[in-house]
């Protein structure tokens, strides 16, 4: 299947590069955007499968467009691209919903791995990923979970980690809104955390998910 994506980045070349190297593996850039405000209009005519935007633009850089976004009930996945190796940034990203965060130098293959495994409800976070997790969550943090995971569990994880909520996720998994709280209740109450970001968070530095 082809994977049609938005890509966001303020310089032009990069923008046209990126598409051309895509497209070369499958994947199809529908809408293409100078910041974070030409996207949300892109996407709010044209349905696609994933997001690929910069984190730092003019105007509506890549973290504001992304909690509008989440803000408007999109849930469409998005991978962050930025060319500093700031784990703050990359820690901000997930904080805001983001599905993916990769360095620009990253190889085209390495992109499109990225976009198809998002797209799968998965997590692709590189290069700075469990380490600064790691410092930003101990000591408190750094307990291992209070049970096993069932698989159930770790699905709907993934999807708080996509910044879904309780109703998107019973609606998702055909389940009952309030069947989803009780779940979302245990996964805290085993990783020891009060609200839904820090649980991410944290079954991100155990690679739960």
């Amino acid at each position: 299947m082809t994977l049609r994506i938005a890509l966001a980045d303020d310089q032009a070349l990069v923008r046209e590069g990126l598409k051309a190297l895509l497209q070369r593996l499958g994947v199809e850039v529908l809408v293409e955007a100078e910041d974070g405000a030409a996207l949300l209009a892109g996407v709010a005519d044209v349905p696609v499968d994933v997001i690929v935007s910069d984190v730092r633009m003019p105007g509506l850089d890549g973290i504001a467009m992304l909690r509008e976004l989440r803000r408007r009930g999109s849930v469409t996945p998005v991978i962050m691209l930025t060319t500093f190796d700031d784990e703050g940034l990359m820690i901000a990203a997930v904080e805001a919903g983001a599905q993916g965060f990769l360095m620009k130098g990253a190889s085209a293959a390495e992109l499109r791995d990225a976009i198809q495994r998002v797209h799968r409800g998965e997590q692709w976070l590189a290069p700075v990923t469990v380490d600064p997790l790691r410092v930003r969550l101990a000591p408190r943090d750094a307990a291992p979970p209070n049970g096993e995971f069932t698989a159930r569990e770790v699905e709907i994880l993934r999807l708080l980690a996509g910044g879904y909520s309780n109703k998107e996720i019973a609606r998702s998994l055909n389940l009952a809104e309030g069947t989803v709280k009780n779940y979302v209740s245990d996964i805290l109450a085993k990783l020891g955390t009060r609200d839904r970001t820090r649980a991410v968070l944290k079954a991100i530095t155990l690679r739960i998910v």
